[in-house]
């Protein structure tokens, strides 16, 4: 892969693939958005580049990446809506209070305390997965009824 000068900036496009993002929302979203046009539905997502094209030091061109959604999560209801607009918040505060918000390239991004302040109601990835093995010993636990 190429390096870039410091200074470089680099174009960044979505690429066509929104089969994670369309999973990650209900049918009444789709409708909404499709219905509705300008609705909002807030995400978490996590992206990675698939693609990236470079230009020669004489054409006067950005360097392109191409991005995908690998995972994403929906907002659901209002709360977690809520719940992800204060966390977008919080980082925004950060990157403000760091002069980081109108800089290119990694800025700070410490936003642990408002992430586990949000967060605070959900379950854990424990919870979680012992939500997981009680759904499987029920599943195996059969009743029947004679008659």
């Amino acid at each position: 892969m190429p390096k870039l000068d410091k200074d470089a900036a680099v174009e960044v496009k979505l690429d066509g693939a929104a089969a994670m993002l369309e999973a990650s929302l209900t049918e009444e979203q789709r409708r909404g958005l499709f219905e509705h046009p300008g609705m909002c539905v807030l995400v978490i997502a996590e992206l990675s580049s698939v693609t990236y094209t470079g230009h020669a030091q004489t054409e006067d061109k950005p360097a392109q990446v191409k991005l995908r959604m690998t995972l994403v999560e929906a907002a659901r209801d209002d709360e977690q809506t809520h719940l992800v607009a204060e966390v977008m918040r919080a980082m925004m505060r950060r990157r403000k209070m760091d002069q980081t918000l109108d800089e290119v390239g990694p800025g700070a991004t410490v936003v642990e305390d408002a992430v586990a302040e949000a967060l605070a109601a959900h379950p854990t990835e424990t919870e979680y997965d012992a939500h997981q093995e009680l759904k499987r010993h029920r599943r195996g636990a059969r009743v029947e009824q004679f008659g």
